[in-house]
């Protein structure tokens, strides 16, 4: 048995097949490739934005008050970042954010 045989491929990670920012840019929509949807409103991803800004990077702890970030926040646009992960603009100019495939599943809640 030669070193390819033995090799197993690794499951596919989950990903977002189709992304929808509502009209008031109030709420992010994600439908999953295993079919879920589900959905988070600006103010809950910028509460938990991965960046170095908000997550010490050596101590892994937020810096971001979640208390700080305003229910009337808004996303002004959403660009995928390569096939892994999606990067919004913020009302309130934050823009550095990537967050990953997992991550939005995690934190967004199921559409009922």
């Amino acid at each position: 048995m030669s070193f390819w045989d033995r090799i197993k491929p690794a499951p596919k990670p989950i990903s977002a097949t189709d992304i929808r920012l509502s009209p008031d840019g109030a709420r992010l929509t994600l439908v999953w490739d295993d079919g879920t949807s589900t959905s988070a409103t600006a103010q809950v991803l910028r509460q938990q934005c991965p960046c170095a800004g908000c997550v010490d990077e050596w101590t892994n702890k937020r810096t971001l008050d979640p208390a700080r970030v305003p229910p009337e926040l808004r996303i002004q646009q959403v660009q995928p970042v390569g096939n892994y992960a999606l990067s919004p603009v913020f009302s309130d100019g934050h823009a550095t954010g990537i967050y990953p495939w997992p991550l939005l599943r995690d934190i967004t809640q199921p559409v009922s």
